[in-house]
Parts: C-alpha cells; structure tokens; sequence
C-alpha cells in the first residue's frame, strides 16, 4: 500500500529545474530569478516549512519517481533509455536543500536580477538571447512573471517595470496604428495582445497609462469584447477575461466564464479539465500553462472556490503521472497552486487507510515511516499475512485538497489463466491474426484455427488511454514457438508518436517518452517455427514514473500444426 496524502509539494520540487535550466537566454534567466523568489516567499512564509526542507535532505524523498519502487516495475531502469533522465531529475531534486538556503537565495536574486538588467535592449525590451534583436513576446513573458510575483506578494521594482511597460504601452500604439491601416473595426486581435493586456493589468494603479498608450489599450480592450470568442486559445480567454475584469468591465469576464463552464468535464478522479487541452508548438497551446490560466479565473473572476479546487485537482494529476520538464510549466503551476496562499504547502493531515476492516496507516505525521511535507508512506503485508478481505479498501481524508494512492498486489498464475485487465486509465488489447497472400494481394485473418509452421503471425496491441503520460514501457512477450520477423531496435514514428522498439530475445519493448491521451495501435510479426500448443504470453504496459498506472492482456493459446 502506498499512499500520497498532500501531492501539493510534488510541483515545489519540481523548482530546481527553474534555476537549473543550462541555456542563458533571457526567458530562463527570469525563470531563475522567479524560482529563487518563490522559493523565498514559500520558506519564510511558515516555519513549518522550513522543517519540512531541512527533514528532506539526505533521504529517499528526494529521489526521481523513476529510480524508486523498482520492485513494481516491469523492467529495470538501466533496461530503458530513461537512466539519465532519472540522474537528472534525481539531481535535481538534491538541489532543493540548497534552493531553500537563505544566503544561497538572497545571493541569487541578486545575481539574477542584475544578469537580466544587463541584457536589457537600448529601448528597453529583451532579447531572447544577450546581443540579439528585442523579442517583444520574451519581454511581456518576463514582465507579466514579474506582475504574478508581485500578485503572490513578492516586493517588485516598481520604478524599472515602468521603464519596461513604457517600452511595451510604444509597441502595442504600434499595433493599434498597423491595425487602422486597414479596416479598424474588423478582428486585429491577436495572442500577443491577450498577453499584453493580461500582464498590463497587473499594474494598472502604480503605473498609469500615458494619454497615446490609454487610447491604444482602450482600442484593444473594444477589439476583446467584441472578438474574444475568435481568438482560438482558452488560455488566451482567460486572460482576456482577467484583464477586462480589472480594467472595470463586468459583463464580459462573465460571458467568458460562463463559456468556459459550458466546455468543461467533471470527473471525481480528475477535477476540472478541458477536451480541448491545447497541444501545439506556441506558447499559447501548452495545456499546463493554460490550466494555471483557469484556476485563475475561476478563482479571481468568477470567485468559485469549488471549481478552483476541482481546476488544481487536473493540475496535480498532471504531475502524478509527468516530470514537469518545462520551465514555464512549473513556473505557472506553483503560481496556480500558490495563488490563494500557501495553504496548500501547509497542511499535514495523514489519510487513514483500512484494509479488511484493520487501519494500516501511521499514527501521525511524525511517525520515522512518512515523508516529510507529501505524508508519503508505505506498508507492506507479506503472503502469509494477506486475506480475500484486504480487497475492501477505505480511505478517509480529514483535511481539503486531493490525495492519491495505490494498492499492488503480487502473486503468481498460470500464464494461460491471465485475464486482460481494464480497471485502470490504461486498457491494452491484444490480437493475432495471419497473413495469407491472395489473388487479391496479402489479407490479415483473425487467428481462430491451428496454424502452420512458417505461417507469419502479426500481433496488434490496442492501446487506450485517457491522460497524458510520461516514461511508458509497453512489453509484449512472444510465443516460445516463433521468432520475430523484425530484429532491428531503432526509433520508429507512427500516427503522431515516436517511441523507441527494441526487439529482445522473449518480448518486443516499446518505450514511450510521452504518451498523450487517445488511442492507439501497434503490429510486430512473428514467424511460427515449432509445432506444438504454446502460449504467446500476455502484453503489457506500465508507467514508470508512476507503476500504479498499469496494465495487461490476456495470453492467447497458439496451435500449430
């Protein structure tokens, strides 16, 4: 039994990536400086955090989710791709002792904040990298993290944001002025302008618009109430949202809200979310970013506690199953996850869990047995010990937020008695089929009578799956009577996915970086060499960041005559 009792601090030690980021360009310059700085406001927010840093250091808290739990595991780590990628993230998350240090963090605000004043243009804006051309959208990034941080109080220059905004307020009576070239009152709204005015908003009372810049915005604001709907991002309507409620406007936010509401889900497991998680290559379309966008609407706009929790219940779930490599990413979810305080950080209520009826759990939060700030622990309940009626599970949370956890049981079977199994967000089918040439050219029938020796068999694996996911290992043992056709190990793309295949001498494996939501299909053949009854061996798939999420098919009997 594992269970997971505040996954909140999950996405704090996601931080490290922040100020571990190797490039030197502006974005990620600004993400180091933002990570310092939440690191500071969380750990002289509430002593109890700083317990909670100094407890982490030297234990297995700290480790990857990929380098933990290798006895749930279909395939050691060093079998995968993914070991340096385990290093890394474990090394990381090392670092989180040292980014809690207070002279380690007042040192490095300092040096970072100065790094990004010296890569300031003449005109005030920033270059993507140092000595490049001004980037406007890199400069409404740092500028609109800059009024987030403020938002969660961290003390802001104010007098260097109006330096910045100034250079902004020029560029976008630029765009209106390229805008009333044309046809003024047709839709010239565009992403970048969401952004502006989202970030612009943060400062409307401490730095005033000048009369030619006010005459602009006033443009814009006119061209989202009218256009909002044509915008094609939901990211970007919720900062459309956000900006026109602080800018005074009360009717639109609301329309906006209120479609919002009409296109989400509700899933107990899941909270809160949106079939349309945006996928792409803009910034515009990153599906972590845009959920932290919701739960600030729906907390600031529309003042809905309820669905602002459900909204941070997809972000957490999000990092259950996902390393969070992204800087903005992890920059916009501790933002999200902070934005009503640090309440989340501070609870440290245990969830009781009974088996058969028997609480399993520990006494309490300080028991040597649970991992500080996340209430991880763990029971293990040998085979002589175990009952039909540890099956009925209960688990009580006495506190708010989400929890998680997973009940592993592991016992030997008669392979040709395995069913498949579906009672997770991983279902895995497994069919066969032989090709048979034709007049008509080769046809694939369905397997269901005694095959021949020299037959090929082709095995189809089904995949659904209903989130998104990272470090998927999908295995598929092979008949002990055939031998596959295909024996080169390479990198293959199919239908929108790469992963890697490896063909070894019992199974073919399939590793998966990044495994979106959907369906999906794979065929490998095999030649049937032995005559005899055999089974082909059962498929299956698993998530090594996360080995409750698993799955398996049934093993097919082959006959071969």
């Amino acid at each position: 039994l594992q269970m997971v009792s505040q996954p909140a601090w999950y996405a704090v030690m996601a931080l490290p990536y922040l100020m571990e980021y190797p490039h030197e360009c502006a974005e990620q310059t600004f993400n180091r400086y933002y990570a310092n700085a939440l690191a500071h406001r969380i750990a002289t927010s509430d002593p109890k955090m700083r317990k909670v840093f100094d407890a982490w250091k030297g234990t297995s808290s700290l480790k990857s989710p990929l380098e933990m739990n290798a006895d749930l595991k279909s395939v050691m780590l060093e079998e995968t791709p993914w070991l340096r990628d385990a290093q890394s993230e474990g090394q990381a998350r090392q670092n989180l002792g040292k980014l809690f240090d207070d002279d380690r963090l007042n040192g490095e605000l300092v040096t970072t904040l100065s790094k990004l004043r010296a890569m300031r243009a003449p005109g005030g804006l920033w270059p993507w990298f140092p000595g490049g051309p001004a980037n406007p959208y890199i400069s409404l990034y740092i500028a609109t993290g800059f009024g987030r941080l403020r938002h969660l109080g961290v003390d802001v220059n104010l007098p260097e944001m109006s330096t910045i905004w100034h250079a902004l307020d020029l560029w976008m009576e630029k765009e209106k002025a390229d805008a009333m070239k044309s046809r003024p009152d047709e839709n010239h709204l565009s992403h970048s302008i969401a952004l502006y005015l989202y970030g612009r908003s943060f400062f409307l009372k401490e730095l005033p618009l000048s009369n030619t810049a006010k005459a602009a915005v006033d443009y814009w604001l006119k061209q989202s109430r009218n256009y909002w709907t044509g915008i094609g991002s939901r990211q970007c309507e919720g900062q459309l949202a956000l900006a026109l409620k602080r800018w005074g406007d009360s009717k639109t936010p609301t329309a906006i809200v209120n479609s919002l509401r009409e296109r989400a889900l509700h899933s107990e497991e899941m909270g809160m979310y949106w079939r349309d998680s945006e996928y792409g290559w803009w910034w515009y379309q990153a599906p972590i970013e845009t959920q932290a966008v919701m739960i600030e609407v729906f907390e600031e706009v529309a003042q809905d506690a309820i669905s602002v929790d459900a909204c941070q219940v997809w972000l957490l779930k999000q990092k259950q199953t996902q390393a969070w490599k992204s800087t903005r990413a992890t920059a916009d979810a501790v933002f999200a996850l902070l934005l009503r305080g640090s309440s989340p950080l501070s609870r440290d209520a245990l969830v009781e869990v009974t088996l058969d009826g028997k609480n399993v759990s520990p006494a309490s939060a300080s028991a040597p047995s649970v991992e500080a700030g996340t209430g991880f622990y763990e029971v293990r309940i040998g085979g002589a010990e175990v009952r039909p009626g540890q099956g009925e599970v209960t688990a009580r949370k006495s506190d708010d937020g989400v929890s998680w956890g997973s009940l592993h049981w592991q016992y030997f079977e008669e392979i040709g008695r395995v069913k498949g199994f579906e009672n997770t967000p991983l279902k895995l089918k497994k069919t066969l089929y032989v090709r048979e040439n034709t007049s008509a050219g080769p046809v694939l029938r369905p397997v269901d009578k005694p095959l021949n020796v020299g037959d090929e068999l082709v095995v189809r694996l089904e995949l659904r799956v209903d989130r998104d996911l990272e470090f998927v290992h999908l295995k598929d043992q092979r008949g002990s009577g055939t031998e596959p056709v295909n024996v080169l190990s390479g990198y293959r793309w199919q239908d929108g996915l790469g992963y890697y295949e490896s063909t070894r001498d019992t199974a073919n494996h399939y590793f998966l970086d990044h495994l979106r939501r959907g369906t999906y299909v794979f065929e490998h053949s095999a030649r049937v060499q032995l005559r005899g009854e055999y089974q082909t061996g059962v498929a299956e798939i698993q998530c090594l960041y996360a080995p409750e999420f698993n799955s398996h098919s049934e093993s097919v009997t082959l006959r071969v005559q």
